[in-house]
């Protein structure tokens, strides 16, 4: 996949998947690109995180890309890593007079062309804006409620701070890791932990 260097004259659709973990399959997305006429040799992939900022599939797909060119996903989420992120990039392609079109997204979106298919993206994007301040407020909320009924949100700790404290009064009674580990239970990895973090606050 993905084309060399020659670019024909005239608009092209070029395709863009991406999955955000290698275990993740780009079969739907490249099978819903496929149905659109796009060649594997116009396709450009990238399999890893969401959150690694160097894409290679993205970097040779905008190098690529010329105006008049539309550049085809299954949704609009594959060329982002968050909201800010796609919206910038669909403007500074638009600028370049380089399309962006979506395949599945609720609104299909293709911004190549004028009235309802731009503002159907403004409307996707305010939705998802939406939805994130709202996600974020429910967050905030489900831990203020927390905290007022006196339980913890987030990961709970490993061992009791009791048993930390008590690991380190033996430590400082000059006790080895193996013997305080046997008298609190606790292995000697986190053992190493605590009591290294009790000495660098220390």
């Amino acid at each position: 996949m993905s084309a060399g260097s020659d670019h024909p004259q005239g608009g092209l659709e070029l395709g863009y998947a991406r999955v955000s973990t290698t275990k993740q399959s780009l079969d739907r997305q490249l099978d819903a690109l496929a149905a659109t006429g796009i060649g594997d040799e116009r396709i450009y992939v990238d399999k890893k995180t969401g959150t690694t900022i160097d894409r290679d599939g993205l970097s040779r797909l905008l190098a690529y890309a010329r105006p008049g060119d539309t550049i085809v996903v299954h949704t609009l989420d594959r060329i982002g890593r968050n909201l800010r992120e796609v919206l910038n990039l669909v403007h500074d392609l638009a600028e370049k007079g380089i399309g962006v079109r979506s395949l599945a997204d609720p609104l299909p979106i293709n911004t190549a062309d004028e009235g309802m298919a731009r503002i159907a993206f403004l409307l996707l994007a305010l939705f998802a804006e939406m939805e994130r301040t709202f996600t974020a407020e429910r967050a905030a909320h489900a831990r203020t409620v927390a905290e007022a009924s006196g339980r913890r949100i987030g990961r709970p700790v490993a061992h009791p701070e009791d048993k930390i404290e008590y690991a380190r009064l033996l430590k400082a009674q000059g006790d080895s890791l193996g013997v305080i580990a046997t008298k609190t239970g606790i292995p000697k990895t986190s053992l190493h932990r605590y009591l290294t973090a009790a000495e660098a606050t220390g």
